[in-house]
């Protein structure tokens, strides 16, 4: 007798879109029961002081040279590519709310938050992954200890508070960078920098970048974790988790940097109805 092999259904694009759907559901849904655990345990009890301590020195002290030298290097770029344009219209000495307002409302907290994923990020999701793949995540289960209490919310609040105060340092170092290239290198008066930065920029654009890096933070802490903690087997999973945790932690800050930047600007639009000039 000839036997028949059986016949599989062939993978189109069609089944590789809908699986591709489904694994991006699946991994929403687990990241917000994730995320809400560790809410969860924030309202009940808060970290160990010490864990607490040693996560804002690792995410917080150790982060600003790389924030001292990315806003820096911003500000000065924003120097050179803004002031052959501004040249030709002979408004050269308003570079300076340029370089400030591009910065503290949005280079500033989005290129420092990347920076802080790749750095702080990773190092999260690599440092947990490691502790899921040698078991010690469940040693602590077993010695009663609660994983997500103990390694992640102390985590979570060290990104939260630090990740704008970051964003404040970066804002701050690449105004003075655009000043510093500004005035020594391309000539513009230094009153006039000063001067229009200061009249262009206003409070609310401060706040409103500040109040976007706080998002920025608590995305980047809770997918890194998650990453870590749901980390596969061996140095492979480890790698591959925090690869993970980089590109969506950039994939999230950009999606929150849109809907922030829009709410942010429908929200100044409608007090400007109600209170004129009470933001400014």
């Amino acid at each position: 007798m000839s036997s028949v092999s059986p016949s599989y259904p062939r993978d189109t694009i069609i089944h590789g879109l809908g699986r591709g759907v489904i694994n991006t559901i699946c991994l929403m849904g687990d990241l917000f029961l994730f995320g809400w655990e560790m809410l969860g345990w924030m309202v009940t009890r808060l970290p160990p002081r010490s864990n607490l301590w040693w996560c804002m020195y690792h995410i917080g002290i150790q982060s600003i040279p790389v924030i001292l030298i990315t806003g820096g290097f911003i500000g000065m770029v924003l120097s050179v590519q803004s002031y052959d344009q501004f040249k030709l219209m002979h408004l050269e000495n308003q570079i300076g709310a340029v370089i400030s307002i591009s910065l503290v409302e949005e280079l500033g907290p989005v290129l420092a938050a990347i920076m802080l994923a790749g750095r702080v990020g990773t190092s999260m999701s690599a440092e947990l992954g490691t502790m899921r793949v040698t078991e010690q995540i469940d040693a602590l289960r077993a010695l009663g200890a609660d994983p997500v209490h103990y390694l992640v919310v102390p985590r979570f609040l060290a990104c939260c508070l630090l990740i704008p105060l970051l964003t404040i340092i970066a804002d701050a170092v690449g105004i003075l960078g655009g000043w510093f290239f500004s005035t020594q290198i391309l000539g513009v008066d230094s009153f006039y920098y000063w001067h229009y930065s200061i009249q262009f920029v206003y409070a609310y654009d401060v706040m409103g970048g500040i109040f976007k890096s706080f998002f920025f933070g608590a995305a980047i802490s809770l997918i890194s974790c998650h990453r870590g903690f749901h980390c596969g087997a061996g140095a492979e999973g480890v790698g591959k988790a925090a690869t993970e945790a980089f590109v969506y932690s950039f994939i999230m800050i950009m999606i929150l940097d849109f809907l922030l930047g829009v709410g942010i600007v429908n929200f100044y639009h409608f007090m400007q109805t109600i209170y004129p000039g009470v933001l400014r």
